[in-house]
């Protein structure tokens, strides 16, 4: 909630953000960076909000972001794909979202949503079920990955997707 303030405090004349004034390269508003460079991108289903969060995550954080995306849909080929909370999120028709990953200042954040039950256990959290990984430039372990993502995969996730 402290982002979505944060990007509001910094609006100017006419409610938008120096961000949003800002044009790419097909005249299309660039997406406003809230803190710790996580990219605001509308509530979208499928692939093209995923892509937009993708294309709009700072430095070397966009190709880790490209990177888990097709290790997930290479992983998970019946894999769907939303963008909630300014996070994508993967997940199986019927059964819920397993996997969301969110970019911070240093890394970028994967959460398992049923971590507690992937072997191994990620180590990152403490939340009831939810475990992640912070991955920094050049340690993304791709074979690791997939395991969990396998895994995670398999088990009822959380919510509707």
């Amino acid at each position: 909630m402290a982002e979505v303030h944060a990007a509001k405090g910094a609006a100017g004349k006419g409610g938008r953000s120096a961000a949003t004034k800002s044009r790419g390269p097909l005249g299309a508003a660039k997406p406003v960076l809230l803190a710790g460079g996580n990219p605001r991108i509308a509530k979208g289903y499928g692939n093209a909000p995923v892509q937009a969060y993708i294309a709009a995550m700072p430095g070397w954080k966009r190709d880790v972001g490209r990177r888990l995306d097709r290790l997930i849909a290479r992983t998970v080929p019946a894999v769907r794909k939303a963008v909630k909370w300014n996070s994508p999120f993967y997940g199986i028709e019927g059964r819920g979202w397993f996997l969301s990953f969110h970019t911070f200042t240093n890394y970028v954040k994967a959460t398992f949503f049923q971590g507690t039950s992937l072997r191994p256990v990620p180590s990152g959290g403490k939340a009831k079920e939810a475990r992640w990984i912070d991955i920094h430039e050049n340690d993304l372990d791709e074979a690791r990955l997939a395991t969990w993502i396998r895994q995670a995969a398999a088990l009822p996730g959380w919510g509707k997707s």
